[in-house]
C-alpha cells in the first residue's frame, strides 16, 4: 500500500472540517487559510481550497465581503454563518467522537 497516498486520502478527508475551523476564530482572506493549513501540515493548494468554499458558501455555511486592498485588487473575506456555526458544533462533537473510537480501538 502507498503510505502517502494514504495519508492524502486522511487529510482530504478532514480539510472542510478544518476550514471551518480556521473561519470559526475570525475571518479571513482565502491565502490566509491556505498558509494556516500548510502550516498544520493540511496541505491544500488554491485549486482545491475555492471549490471548497464555494461549495460551504452554496450550503449556507459560509458568507464573504469584499475589502480593498492596499497591494491589489479587493479581496474576498470568508466567515462563517449562524448555520455554519451550527454545522461546525455538530463536526467537533462527531470529531470527538470518532477520535474517542479511534483510540479504543488502537489501545485495546
Amino acid at each position: 500500500m502507498d503510505l502517502e497516498n494514504t495519508k492524502a486520502q486522511m487529510r482530504k478527508g478532514i480539510l472542510e472540517y478544518c476550514i471551518l475551523s480556521v473561519l470559526s476564530r475570525s475571518s479571513c482572506y482565502a491565502s490566509d487559510i491556505i498558509k494556516e493549513l500548510k502550516e498544520a501540515k493540511v496541505i491544500v493548494v488554491e485549486g482545491t481550497l475555492y471549490p471548497l468554499l464555494t461549495r460551504q458558501k452554496n450550503a449556507g455555511l459560509l458568507s464573504y465581503r469584499w475589502e480593498e486592498s492596499q497591494q491589489g485588487p479587493p479581496r474576498k473575506y470568508y466567515e462563517l454563518t449562524k448555520e455554519g456555526r451550527e454545522y461546525l458544533a455538530d463536526l467537533d462533537n462527531s470529531w470527538n467522537e470518532l477520535v474517542e473510537s479511534v483510540n479504543m480501538i488502537r489501545t485495546r
